[in-house]
């Protein structure tokens, strides 16, 4: 991990992330303390800072990457290095890729869009659409609001911190072994609430994949259809999105891709593994969809204009809570807002997964995104991408 990839609020064991940085959906630094020497916003158009960014992720150790930004001037495509290490084929910007926990944000946006439909309140409990289901070393989901889990205060448990399942999916061994097992969201939270809740709901802050699965749960309970169902019918159709899947337990990644790698390791060191494929099922709603950064950028870009949800949910969706860990920054329902070191405020999230890390940000006003993809785990600086394309050197 490098020094500047301060924090991983990622889809693996806190063990896995400590050793080998293998996931993260928001990667963040410290931003620049303000001072007359701080970077200015970058020109619109001019895009060979963040170029040279991802050349410098390659160098780092990064295989490859490839990423897409769109602005007033038109989309801008770039990559660097290589997205298969056995015939050393480069990386494309159309590659399609394991976008991890950004798929909290399509799950968010659904429940969002239910609630302005008057199927349920955000406020409502956990424990009235789901009976039963968090309960056991006190969790309870009686005193859990749905909006509690979209924002990460509710105190629950994250199943992957937990010790054993780390170790079968995320370290060598066990993800060789396990790498094709097929999860329900009612396991995963069985893993989470056999440990004690992280604090009593609403009073503090941590970042819990189980919160989601909960909430792919809740949206198939008000709906009937399985929370992918939902994103497809309310969000990818709508958007034309068509490198945009929600996989399930299949555990290939449509072409055109790259390979994607990983360490599998408890130090970043060492071989680097093949972990393409998967099944994606032991990230269900946290963190299992596929996309492509054009189709990212689309997405962010309409949903922060207004196209996707009614001015008062997204008010909601973009009321952050300040997260002491991350400088400058709040996180929201599903998304997060942080200022840059140049003063430019961007919303969006990132995503990692094995052998994939993300990200995806756009402007308040929808007109300037960026989207990328490492297709490694165990090194690279996507915050300095992201101050590249939005802040002059």
């Amino acid at each position: 991990m490098t020094a500047s990839r301060t924090l991983r609020l990622g889809l693996t064991s806190a063990a896995a992330l400590v050793a080998a940085s293998l996931t993260a959906p928001v990667a963040m630094a410290a931003p620049a303390s303000s001072s007359a020497s701080s970077p200015s916003p970058a020109p619109l158009g001019d895009h060979a800072a963040t170029q040279r960014a991802m050349d410098a992720a390659v160098q780092d150790g990064v295989p490859g990457v490839a990423g897409q930004a769109k602005d007033k001037y038109g989309t801008w495509k770039g990559t660097s290095g290589i997205g298969n290490l056995k015939t050393k084929q480069p990386r494309s910007a159309h590659d399609r890729y394991r976008v991890g926990s950004i798929t909290k944000t399509f799950v968010s946006t659904v429940l969002l869009q239910l609630e302005a439909e008057g199927r349920f309140s955000l406020d409502d409990k956990v424990e009235k659409w789901l009976p039963g289901v968090v309960r056991g070393n006190g969790h309870d989901g009686s005193r859990i609001t749905l909006r509690q889990l979209l924002n990460h205060t509710s105190g629950i448990f994250n199943y992957t911190d937990d010790e054993d399942f780390g170790r079968t999916y995320f370290l060598k061994d066990g993800f060789f072994e396990h790498r094709f097992d097929r999860l329900s969201p009612a396991q995963l939270v069985k893993v989470a609430t056999a440990h004690k809740p992280d604090f009593e709901p609403g009073t503090s802050w941590n970042y819990s994949n189980t919160n989601y699965v909960l909430a792919g749960m809740v949206i198939e309970k008000a709906t009937g259809h399985t929370y992918g169902d939902e994103v497809g019918q309310r969000i990818i159709e709508p958007l034309g999105l068509r490198a945009t899947t929600v996989p399930g337990t299949n555990p290939h990644v449509p072409r055109p891709s790259s390979r994607a790698y990983g360490k599998l390791a408890e130090t970043a060191t060492g071989p680097t593994y093949d972990v393409t494929e998967l099944n994606p099922s032991l990230a269900s709603a946290a963190g299992e969809m596929i996309s492509d950064s054009g189709d990212l950028n689309r997405f962010y870009s309409a949903l922060l204009r207004g196209k996707l949800l009614p001015k008062k949910q997204l008010t909601e969706m973009k009321t952050t809570i300040k997260v002491d860990a991350i400088p400058n920054a709040g996180y929201g329902l599903g998304l997060m807002e942080r200022k840059l070191s140049c003063g430019v405020v961007v919303w969006g999230h990132g995503g990692g997964i094995h052998g994939s890390n993300s990200e995806a940000v756009t402007t308040a006003d929808g007109r300037h995104s960026l989207a990328f993809n490492f297709n490694g785990d165990w090194s690279g600086d996507s915050d300095a991408v992201i101050e590249a394309e939005f802040c002059a050197e």
